[in-house]
């Protein structure tokens, strides 16, 4: 029964990400701002509510073992993100105690910096025929009104809180009934759900030709799942990270160094990275499988 209600938890919070994105999206365009602005800024904090609302209804929540659900979410999206989200995006683009406040503004005024940078620089505006219907309008072939998309994504969100609450609640009681414990699970089973907007909306764009929305989809939700829940986790929980927590970070980190190696400094995606980001994720899953 656990697992059935898990994988609801999956579909609800998967169904309010895709409304909330979609609505994201008509809303940057409505804002006019540039299809970079939108995949790498709104876009991505869209599709990276899941894993943000995790943690923080699992530490609101209070349940015992809640903290490790809280800290496993929050390392293992960046994790995910900079090392199989990024193998995924390359594939398809070669086929088509004491709370740590100081140090957890550090993080929030680094994503706010990242947000008016990326916003000076956006590119131009996504154009409407690019952008998929709103779900919730009833009148196709115009755009939507402003009212329509703020009701969808408040529907949005509020399906992904109630997913978030509901993943939390059986995640323990699934960790609890197979003996594993509850920070592994969820540095492996959380992200792999919550990330599947990035990835599967990455997948399509790149598909389409829109190699600026994929990525900035991707490389924004890495920014930000590395800042603002970094940030709430230091302030709000003890931070007592244990082996597998630490090896995911300094994977995720390796992960992101290869994507601005590759990325940056090579300008294309090539076999070789593609493969190591795969490694860096395979490696994680068979040091977990082998403890």
């Amino acid at each position: 029964m656990e697992a059935i209600l898990l994988v609801l938890s999956f579909a609800v919070i998967l169904a309010g990400a895709l409304l909330f994105t979609n609505a994201v999206e008509w809303a940057g365009h409505k804002l006019g701002l540039g299809e970079g602005a939108t995949g790498s800024v709104l876009a991505a904090v869209g599709t990276a509510m899941p894993e943000t609302l995790i943690p923080i209804v699992a530490i609101i929540g209070g349940a015992e073992g809640s903290e490790d659900v809280a800290i496993g979410a929050i390392i293992g999206a960046p994790f995910l993100l900079a090392t199989i989200a990024m193998a995924l995006v390359g594939i398809s683009a070669l086929i088509f105690k004491g709370r740590h406040i100081p140090l957890a503004v550090v993080f929030v005024l680094a994503y706010a910096l990242y947000v008016r940078q990326t916003l000076r620089g956006g590119g131009a505006v996504q154009r409407a025929e690019t952008i998929g219907p709103l779900y919730m309008d009833r009148t196709p072939g115009d755009e939507p009104p402003g009212s329509t998309i703020a009701i969808q994504f408040v529907v949005g969100l509020g399906a992904i809180v109630g997913g978030a609450h509901l993943f939390v609640e059986e995640l323990l009681h699934v960790a609890e009934s197979i003996g594993l414990e509850p920070l592994v699970l969820s540095l492996v089973l959380a992200p792999l759900a919550t990330e599947l907007p990035e990835k599967a909306n990455s997948f399509f764009w790149v598909k389409d030709g829109k190699d600026s929305l994929a990525l900035g989809n991707i490389t924004g939700a890495m920014v930000f799942q590395s800042t603002i829940p970094i940030a709430f986790g230091l302030a709000l929980t003890e931070w007592d990270l244990n082996r597998f927590a630490i090896l995911s970070g300094i994977l995720g980190l390796t992960g992101g160094a290869l994507a601005y190696w590759a990325l940056r400094l090579r300008g294309r995606f090539e076999p070789l990275p593609i493969m190591l980001w795969a490694g860096l994720f395979a490696t994680f899953i068979v040091y977990v499988s082998l403890t």
